[in-house]
Formats: C-alpha cells, sequence, structure tokens
C-alpha cells in the first residue's frame, strides 16, 4: 500500500513538474499579446562569408497576430524566426510539446531551457529550443530548426521596450549554405563559391545579422492598409 501510494505521488508530481514549461510560454504569449501593434526603426549589421553587405536601415511595421512589412532602401536579411514565426507557433499549444531542460546563465541572466517539439512533422518548424528568463517572462535565446532556413541561433537583448517582450537588439547565427537569401545576395554567394573551390580553400559556412531596434511606438492602432502593399526585401 505504502509503495502504492508513493508512486501516485510520484506520478503526481511529475505531472505538475510537466505542466510547467507551458505555464512560463503563457506568461511569454501573454505579455506579447499586449502588443496590438508597433513600428521600429531597424540598423541591420550582416556578417556574411564571402559577401560584402553594407549596413543598412528599416522601417518595420507588425500588427497581431502575425502582420509585417518592412520598408528599405536597401537590401535587408530579416529571419522570420526573429519576428513572428517563432512566436506565433508558440501561441498555439496545440501545435507542440514543451519540455524543460537545463539551467543556463546568459549574460547575467538565469535562463531555463524549454524543448518546443512539434507535435506534426509536416509544419515548417522542426525543432525549437528556448531559453527563458522566467522573472521577465521573455525569451533571451532561441535555436530553431526549419524545413527551408536550416538552424537559426537567436540572441535577445532587452532594454526600455521589456514591459512588452520586446527587444532592442537581436543577434542571429545563420547557417550561409541552408539559409534563404534575397536573391542578389545568393547569387553573389555563388559565384563566390565557384571562385572559392578554385582556390581549394574552405569559407565561413556560419553568417552574423545584427539587428539594432530603436524609436518604438508600440499600440498606436495601425491600419490593415499599411500590410496590403507589396512587400519588398523581405526574408
Amino acid at each position: 500500500m505504502k509503495k502504492a501510494i508513493l508512486f501516485g505521488l510520484l506520478l503526481a508530481a511529475f505531472g505538475a513538474f510537466g505542466q510547467e514549461p507551458e505555464k512560463v510560454i503563457d506568461k511569454i504569449n501573454a505579455k506579447l499579446a499586449t502588443v496590438k501593434d508597433y513600428t521600429v526603426n531597424a540598423h541591420i549589421d550582416a556578417d556574411i562569408p564571402m559577401i560584402k553587405i553594407m549596413p543598412s536601415k528599416a522601417k518595420i511595421y507588425f500588427k497581431q497576430k502575425d502582420k509585417v512589412k518592412i520598408e528599405s532602401k536597401g537590401i535587408t536579411i530579416l529571419p522570420k524566426q526573429g519576428f513572428t514565426e517563432l512566436n506565433t507557433f508558440l501561441s498555439d499549444k496545440s501545435k507542440y510539446t514543451a519540455i524543460f531542460g537545463d539551467s543556463l546563465k546568459i549574460r547575467d541572466v538565469d535562463t531555463r531551457l524549454i524543448n518546443i517539439i512539434p507535435n506534426s512533422s509536416s509544419g515548417e518548424i522542426v525543432l525549437a529550443k528556448i531559453w527563458v528568463d522566467q522573472k521577465n517572462a521573455v525569451i533571451m535565446r532561441s535555436q530553431v530548426t526549419t524545413q527551408t532556413n536550416g538552424t537559426v541561433k537567436t540572441d535577445f537583448k532587452y532594454g526600455s521596450q521589456l514591459s512588452y517582450g520586446l527587444p532592442s537588439e537581436l543577434k542571429f547565427e545563420i547557417d550561409v549554405k541552408k539559409f534563404k537569401m534575397p536573391k542578389s545576395v545568393a547569387a553573389d554567394i555563388n559565384k563566390t563559391s565557384t571562385d572559392k573551390k578554385k582556390t581549394k580553400s574552405k569559407p565561413r559556412t556560419k553568417g552574423n545579422i545584427t539587428i539594432t531596434l530603436s524609436d518604438y511606438d508600440v499600440n498606436s492602432g495601425l491600419s490593415d492598409s499599411i500590410f496590403k502593399e507589396k512587400k519588398k526585401n523581405q526574408q
């Protein structure tokens, strides 16, 4: 009898523990849900092997649930994983199973890893890992593997918009061979790759994209008509 009771208590404890990751994600989703829309200025620095991309500026428009528009005069490389794709996926808990992983300190912030396992193999996201600051209910780091862009690792920094869960800086690490680049950039990579093969040198396979965000305008009531225009230079 005692063994049965102990076993039951262990099962109950395990069940309660299994629900905790979802509760953490609920808090993240609740914070992001307070953002109905925003505009923000972006400064983009791309360090992509084999090509040279000058720093560029863009203006980003967002409206719930997943409307995004990017205005820029130059070439912009903005991975969707850091803006809407992951957040939209996390907002529907029927699409995945969440499991706690190890703790990790990121820039002096205590975080907990949550593994996100899709319940279907037909979706864009194959696997995701998020390292969460549970105190502030924000994602400090993510690693998302997708069908089309390979694995993208993202580090998030926060500033004046922490209460909304909106970052002040995003730093992406991408797999150049798998990441979907703008056509003009992809052409340069292919040409340079051919030149590199002739010299038998091995170029870097990882690239970095750093996006600094400033001058947020949150919940100003953006019109849907803004997002009906043709999107340019958008990943």
